[in-house]
């Protein structure tokens, strides 16, 4: 067996106590649950439960899938933020569809949301980009994102100039940094079970508001 065979096959999920869940519990909308389970997880000790998976497809239909950040959950939807120029720009900017996934595994817990991708106005993606930190100005100034690079110094030259105009000129704008909000069509719940008896709770949009219903694990 190859380290790496040793390795993957000794891994265990799920090693500590669970929460449960009772979806009979659960509100009408799927907004509230999320935000309840975010902060359960963030005071459960897990790292970085703001980070994501963001899937989208590009224009030969081959799904993409990248990590990125959450900026807000509300009454309009899933907020991430990037480049328009970048490659999840440009796929959403040509086909405005995307699924998220959450993964918090001190609770043994995922969230999936899949839905139609709106863009916010040039407004909230300034004032989005300076809600955060130098670093992140620094790097929305770098820009050209998902481009080739030709050589790791080239890149230092472009960070050590954006660092020195974002210290210097807080209140510098990148013009092609977007806010994104993924308009829920669809939210999974989902809460391990130590013995695979899994709880999955999927909202699905519909005319007259959200249904509810119970998934087989």
């Amino acid at each position: 067996m190859t380290d790496f065979h040793h390795a993957l096959r000794s891994l265990r999920v799920w090693d500590t106590d669970l929460p449960s869940f009772d979806p009979a519990s659960a509100p009408p909308e799927p907004l509230p649950l999320f935000r309840d389970w975010f902060t359960a997880a963030a005071a459960a000790g897990q790292t970085e439960p703001h980070t994501l998976s963001l899937a989208t497809v590009d224009e030969d239909g081959r799904p993409d899938v990248r990590t990125v950040m959450l900026h807000d959950a509300d009454a309009r939807g899933w907020h991430f933020a990037s480049h328009a120029t970048s490659a999840k720009g440009r796929q959403l900017a040509a086909r405005p569809e995307a699924a998220l996934g959450f993964y918090w595994p001190v609770q043994g817990r995922q969230v999936r949301i899949r839905g139609h991708v709106t863009t916010g106005t040039p407004e909230e993606a300034y004032e989005d980009l300076h809600a955060r930190t130098t670093g992140a100005l620094a790097s929305a100034l770098v820009g050209r994102q998902s481009e080739v690079l030709d050589s790791p110094g080239t890149l230092a030259a472009a960070s050590a100039e954006a660092w020195r105009r974002a210290e210097e000129e807080p209140d510098a704008a990148a013009p092609t940094w977007t806010l994104y909000v993924v308009e829920p069509a669809e939210v999974e719940f989902f809460q391990g079970d130590a013995r695979r008896r899994h709880v999955r709770l999927r909202y699905r949009r519909t005319p007259d508001g959200w249904a509810r219903e119970l998934l087989w694990p």
